[in-house]
Formats: C-alpha cells, sequence, structure tokens
C-alpha cells in the first residue's frame, strides 16, 4: 500500500520505543497491508558470565504494539 494513503509513520528510525515484552529502537519501518510495520532491535540487558552469543534481538511489531519512550 502506498505511503500516501497511511499517511506518515508514527515512529522514526532510531527512535526509542517499549511494547509488551520489552523496549528497543526502531531500525526501519515498512507499509504493509494497511498498517505501518516496524522492526525494533531489543534492549540488551546484563552480559552474561558466559558472554553474548550471535546478533541481538530483533522483533517486527505493528504500529498498534508501540509506545513512545518519551510517554511511557
Amino acid at each position: 500500500m502506498n505511503q500516501t494513503f497511511l499517511g506518515i509513520p508514527k515512529f522514526g528510525l532510531a527512535q526509542q520505543v517499549w511494547f509488551l515484552g520489552g523496549k528497543g529502537i526502531v531500525l526501519s519501518h515498512t507499509a504493509e497491508a494497511g498498517k505501518w510495520t516496524y522492526v525494533v532491535e531489543m534492549a540488551l540487558g546484563l552480559e552474561p558470565l558466559c558472554g553474548r552469543v550471535g546478533a541481538e534481538t530483533m522483533v517486527v511489531l505493528n504500529e498498534a504494539e508501540l509506545r513512545s519512550w518519551d510517554r511511557a
């Protein structure tokens, strides 16, 4: 769907957001099925004693599932 019909996305790139299950930073957004969909990189907790294995966790969420960090 075209961005013109959806308007501008509610959340910008690199914006801090929170959602049920965590918080993170918006990496990208795309218009899909008439809604804005966001890729969010979750914030990392404390590093475990064994160190980190692999990349950080990223989730794909709809705009309705996100809240702005400054309004939390």
